[in-house]
């Protein structure tokens, strides 16, 4: 398992991030499951949504806190965001209908995904944001074949 670790300043280097893994995931069809980690108000919606934005995701992006799950249709494919934040036992999440996020050509993201273990696809990258003074720190790991292509390609 490789690891790498990238210095976010502010959200503009946030953003410039999420630029550069949607180039990278441009260049296949194939999907992605990237688990995201971190306090509260670290930064991972709002990775999500400079990825999705990257991506070509042209609708509104919500937050999926309440509503658990949120999809959007993108470049001939689907992306799921998760939010597990509220969820207390990976066995509620049986009724969201979780079997599509095994298309292997989707992006799932999802925050929170400790929240879900067993009821979730396994993670190809995971990615880690921490408080840096006043900006954010990165960590990526790549947990697959295709996870550590990708860390390749951000590099």
């Amino acid at each position: 398992m490789s690891e790498q670790i990238w210095e976010l300043a502010d959200e503009a280097a946030t953003e410039a991030l999420a630029a550069r893994l949607a180039a990278a995931l441009s260049e296949s069809a194939d999907g992605l499951v990237i688990y995201l980690h971190g306090e509260l108000g670290a930064g991972k919606t709002s990775f999500a949504r400079a990825l999705l934005r990257a991506l070509g995701v042209a609708e509104r992006i919500k937050s999926p806190t309440y509503s658990l799950v949120e999809s959007y249709r993108m470049q001939g494919r689907v992306a799921w965001h998760l939010d597990l934040y509220r969820i207390a036992d990976p066995g509620e999440l049986e009724w969201l209908g979780l079997d599509a996020l095994s298309d292997p050509a989707a992006l799932v993201l999802v925050e929170w995904p400790e929240r879900g273990i067993g009821a979730l696809p396994a993670a190809d990258l995971q990615l880690d944001l921490s408080y840096a003074g006043s900006g954010r720190q990165a960590t990526w790991q790549g947990h697959s074949a295709r996870g550590q292509w990708i860390l390749t390609k951000l590099r």
